[in-house]
């Protein structure tokens, strides 16, 4: 019997990434050099495997984070693959972040990879948050529609020159960061002012919480269209606010707030609600009742105008099966890990349904985790997976 012999493991190099471009702002979103000077600049890392070039390049961008320490690009490296880990101009914080301008962003990344690296294949990679946001820009790249935010502040992707992917992956991705903080949202939360002031019926972390895993139908329905009702609450807060500093005009533009307890989902406390192999009792962030009131919670800091572009689920253009069916011509690989502990297990069959275009796959990964943490079998699958599809799509030279 013939041994299998060991995949080739590359040696690769990080190179830094530094793009700039003119900008004019009538304010500045963010605290530092982005756009305070005339120029914004976006920055990234490069993974290049040594004495390995390629003509495809799999660029990687989160909204908000930065992706380049993830297992998964520093596996396609080590596979001999060519990545881009691109930032946005919000890098690990998005209390003002505008979805529209991410999409840019990533519009600056691909013309950099193809115009000044000389990369002639560009295959989006879509992780967690960043599958929303593949589908958002290859929807305005080709068939660009937008050109004002959810504030109506302009801003013209119809005349960004957003070069289209060839390819997309959307892996361990959610819906959209507005929907998702709604299935996330704590629903109990009645004045947003005073978190401690909450509806004891709808609040599942309490000690003495009357309702109790596993919960009934009417009680999740109940509790879901309760979520729904706090997002539209605080949009109908902002939509005001917005308009009162307009009708104001005293040089106030923005205003700051705190969004409380927005990790609660009945998912983690009842395993029995859309279920996978997650792990019960437990979401990404870790403890959901910890997180739920922690700094880091989703959404926990947010702007007027960034709450309509991101989070609000009426107001967003970046929801993810909206976008899906604007895609046409786009390969698109999606990969489900089947035990994700952020992404519910209900978001990936409604995007392979929404999305248009007839070239689409799906492959999941049995006992696979968010971040595939102490999971090299999970992970060795994924990457075979896009090796596999990248080189059948004609995307990837052997």
């Amino acid at each position: 019997m013939t041994a299998t012999a060991a995949p080739i493991k590359y040696e690769w190099d990080r190179l830094p990434i530094i793009i700039k471009f003119a900008e004019v702002n009538k304010m500045a979103e963010t605290y530092g050099f982005v756009g305070t000077q005339g120029h914004t600049y976006v920055e990234g890392q490069r993974l290049v495997p040594r004495n390995k070039p390629s003509d495809t390049v799999y660029i990687f961008m989160h909204p908000s984070s930065t992706l380049h320490l993830l297992p998964m690009p520093a596996a396609l490296a080590d596979a001999g693959l060519h990545v881009i880990c691109a930032a946005s101009r919000y890098p690990k914080n998005d209390s003002a972040l505008i979805m529209e301008k991410v999409v840019f962003d990533l519009g600056q990344h691909i013309r950099h990879a193809r115009e000044d690296l000389g990369y002639k294949k560009v295959i989006l990679v879509g992780w967690s948050g960043g599958g929303s946001l593949s589908l958002f820009y290859q929807a305005q790249a080709e068939s660009p529609s937008i050109t004002h935010t959810p504030a109506g502040d302009e801003y013209d992707l119809t005349r960004a020159g957003l070069h289209p992917a060839d390819g997309i992956i959307f892996i361990a991705a959610h819906l959209s960061r507005a929907e998702t903080l709604t299935e996330w949202i704590d629903p109990s939360v009645k004045d947003e002012l005073h978190p401690d002031d909450r509806d004891r019926e709808l609040d599942i972390y309490a000690a003495d919480a009357p309702h109790r895993p596993p919960y009934s139908a009417d009680f999740v329905a109940r509790f879901r269209a309760a979520q729904q009702a706090r997002n539209r609450k605080i949009t109908s807060w902002v939509l005001e606010t917005l308009e009162m500093l307009k009708k104001r005009n005293d040089g106030e533009m923005e205003r700051g707030f705190v969004v409380h307890r927005t990790m609660c989902d009945v998912r983690w406390l009842d395993s029995t609600i859309d279920p996978s192999g997650r792990r019960p009792n437990w979401c990404f962030l870790g403890d959901p009742r910890v997180a739920n009131s922690a700094p880091a919670g989703l959404g926990r800091f947010s702007t007027l105008r960034s709450w309509l572009s991101q989070w609000s689920i009426d107001y967003s253009n970046a929801k993810g099966a909206v976008n899906a069916a604007r895609i046409h011509k786009t390969p698109v690989l999606q990969i489900v890990n089947e035990a994700d502990d952020a992404v519910p297990a209900t978001h990936n069959p409604v995007i392979h349904q929404a999305l248009a275009t007839p070239d689409r796959e799906l492959i999941n990964i049995i006992g696979a985790t968010h971040y595939y943490v102490g999971q090299p079998d999970q992970l060795a699958q994924c990457i075979s997976s896009v090796i596999d599809w990248s080189r059948r799509k004609q995307l990837l030279a052997d």
